[in-house]
């Protein structure tokens, strides 16, 4: 981490051209306003797929309240407007196609997902990499890049053919390293990269991915509140489409992944009964600055008038209840079900930790040793550069962290990096 950097970064000047590119648009009556209403993007979702079901209509409140919470709090710039309409009617598309296929092979919905290997932890606290690790292995099944970003096949789509969702990854991720480079950085990916699932969970307009790109606090509290079942219904359905359209076996495990599980454990455990839990742990100093930075590189690339100070407090809370609900669910899981890895682990010896991640699961290592050194080593060439973050810049101290996180530190003993060293 960089000290006495008291301002975060800045997004790149592509956003500002857009921004004016647009509101030219607009005033000279070339460009309609985006219409952030359920109703209108529900109705041009249907006009574009020619179809009318969405499925559960579950998602129709998680929906309301995000774009309720848009209109009061986000303060949209014109490029975050129109980028929010258009996510959100991609959203309901992939729900009216999805459908269709589930219609026209029924098939998919009775594939099993036998004992999936979810990968659990806190944003920023090493998940990506076990995950990743687990996925070289062809003995589990993953998701990639462009099927978190695309989880519904295209109309027409044939096994064996193109895949238009790859192109739309690809062309997403240009956009991303134009309007804020340090996005990629922080996450490093490509389209046929190993991902974690939140995309599927975003099918129910559910999850922190919305918090990490717009100011929504109500969103995130009303969700706090929520039974998330439906959700991971859908998930675990949208879960079988991919696995279908990969034509991978139906007896292989998914390794799946995502910091949203630490809030809804329960849900998770009705979908995914028999699943078998990688918990992660790293020093919260790092976990909670490194977890506003991501949220800061975002949400100023769609509006101008991000709070660093307000984003800080805002990742700080969320912390402190993906450790409050971890510690309070795990009470209820079996202890041969759930193993704990630490970030320091895999950084002193990830041969190791991994070893003992395989002996958990019942595997032996070895045969997945290989891909997994071939995996390390790509990985090194896909992070060109380090997460450049501290606390300061979000308006947010080592002794205030800890005065929240300090008691999961002393329960699971974690290691304390860089800063929190000279706290003792």
């Amino acid at each position: 981490m960089t000290e006495h950097q008291p301002c975060p970064p800045r997004r790149t000047r592509f956003i500002d051209i857009l921004n004016a590119g647009l509101g030219s648009a607009r005033a000279l009556g070339l460009m309609r306003p985006p219409v952030l209403e359920k109703g209108a993007l529900m109705a041009q979702a249907r006009a574009h797929a020619g179809l009318d079901d969405f499925g559960d209509p579950w998602f129709e409140r998680p929906l309301e309240v995000l774009l309720d919470a848009v209109h009061r709090q986000a303060r949209l710039n014109a490029a975050g407007e129109w980028s929010a309409m258009q996510q959100c009617v991609k959203v309901l598309v992939d729900r009216l196609w999805a459908e269709q296929w589930f219609k026209d092979y029924p098939e998919i919905l009775a594939r099993p997902l036998p004992r999936p290997v979810i990968v659990i932890g806190p944003m920023r606290s090493g998940t990506t990499r076990i995950h990743r690790l687990l996925s070289a292995d062809h003995r589990f099944n993953h998701l990639r890049s462009f099927e978190t970003i695309s989880p519904v096949l295209r109309p027409g789509f044939t096994f064996g053919g193109p895949d238009f969702r790859v192109t739309l990854a690809e062309r997403i991720m240009k956009v991303a390293r134009l309007a804020n480079p340090r996005t990629l950085t922080i996450h490093p990916t490509g389209p046929l990269e190993p991902e974690e699932e939140l995309g599927l969970l975003v099918s129910s307009f559910w999850g922190m991915k919305h918090e990490a790109q717009w100011w929504v606090p109500d969103y995130g509290r009303w969700c706090e509140a929520q039974d998330a079942t439906p959700a991971y219904a859908q998930m675990a359905r949208l879960l079988r489409l991919i696995g279908w359209s990969q034509q991978a076996s139906s007896l292989r495990p998914w390794v799946l992944k995502t910091p949203q599980h630490m809030l809804d454990l329960p849900a998770l455990l009705r979908v995914f009964s028999d699943a078998r839990l990688i918990f992660t742990h790293r020093d919260p100093l790092a976990v909670v600055g490194s977890a506003a930075s991501l949220a800061w590189n975002q949400t100023i690339i769609y509006s101008d008038h991000a709070a660093p100070a307000r984003i800080g407090r805002e990742w700080l809370c969320k912390t402190r209840l993906q450790v409050d609900r971890m510690r309070a669910a795990r009470a209820q899981i079996a202890p041969e079900r759930q193993i704990d890895i630490h970030y320091e682990e895999m950084e002193r010896d990830w041969q190791g930790a991994m070893a003992r991640i395989y002996r958990f699961l019942g595997l032996d290592l070895a045969p997945a040793l290989p891909a997994m050194v071939a995996y390390q080593e790509r990985a090194a060439g896909l992070k060109r550069r380090p997460h450049d973050y501290n606390l300061e810049q979000f308006g947010l101290t080592p002794e205030r962290v800890l005065a929240e996180l300090g008691d999961y530190v002393r329960s699971f003993g974690i290691a304390m990096e860089e800063q929190s060293a000279a706290l003792g």
